[in-house]
């Protein structure tokens, strides 16, 4: 199965860098499911109901987030209604929503996708790893899903390394999101996972984190919230995590970064394997 984790989307340079990029991309590497975080789709906080939907029409199955999932107004009725939709699992139970589901993907084939957060400089949730642990238990790679992907949302470089290896040789892929840079550890576990510590966003990166340079900026010089935090509005790079895998086990035969558009230098996996 040939999968596509794209990172945060940020605003309406990440959405539209999606809707510019993502048909292309899914047709040249015969992509079988894509994934993208939304948490910060909607003017950097939260998403609504009609972006998800944009999202979905443009070639995403599931929709993943992070701590910013509860920012618009109808984020809770969104996401009870809406099963492509994804908050962090270890949120307390009776949290609307769910963390983590079983989806449908082309020949037959099941893909679990699983959503946590970290608790390091985060909010204090339940805790991740022992979340993933109960869900790993549920589902046999390989056998009752084809796949299986770990959106890890979280700051801490530690707590997200610590997470690839804890799945290692139990998930398809383990990949960071929520610090909006892409880093440069793209790799196969040697149990068989593929890694990214963060996928990057999909956004301006002629901005701060996806933000506007100038309250960022006067926020660190001089200590003063001048105004409010506004997206970045220039033309938004693609960022994602390209992951081919082996169905008979699940596990990954082929990873690589992918950046298309905007200002970060582009990169794209070669369509068919050597």
């Amino acid at each position: 199965m040939r999968l596509l984790f794209c990172g945060d989307v940020v605003g309406r340079p990440g959405r539209e860098a999606i809707v510019e990029h993502l048909a292309r991309l899914r047709r040249q590497l015969a992509i079988d499911f894509t994934i993208a975080n939304g948490e910060n789709a909607a003017g950097g906080f939260g998403i609504t109901a009609k972006i998800c939907d944009d999202l979905f029409a443009a070639g995403v199955d599931v929709i993943s987030s992070g701590n910013h999932i509860w920012d618009q107004r109808d984020a809770a009725a969104t996401i009870d209604r809406e099963p492509r939709l994804l908050r962090p699992q270890n949120y307390p139970s009776g949290t609307p929503g769910r963390g983590a589901a079983v989806y449908p993907a082309p020949g037959g084939r099941k893909i679990l996708v699983l959503n946590v957060m970290g608790r390091l400089f985060m909010d204090p949730l339940d805790d991740p790893f022992a979340c993933v642990e109960r869900e790993l238990a549920k589902h046999r790679l390989g056998a009752t899903v084809q796949a299986i992907v770990v959106d890890m949302h979280a700051e801490a470089t530690s707590e997200k390394m610590a997470m690839g290896h804890f799945v290692d040789g139990r998930a398809s892929l383990c990949v960071g999101t929520h610090t909006h840079v892409p880093t440069s550890d793209t790799m196969i576990l040697p149990g068989g996972t593929a890694y990214q510590t963060d996928a990057g966003m999909c956004g301006d990166y002629d901005s701060v984190i996806g933000m506007d340079k100038a309250e960022p900026i006067s926020r660190f010089t001089r200590k003063l919230r001048g105004g409010h935090l506004s997206v970045a509005g220039g033309e938004g790079t693609l960022c994602a995590v390209f992951v081919e895998t082996d169905d008979k086990t699940g596990l990954a035969k082929r990873v690589a970064p992918l950046r298309a558009g905007g200002r970060l230098s582009p990169t794209e996996p070669e369509a068919e394997t050597g």
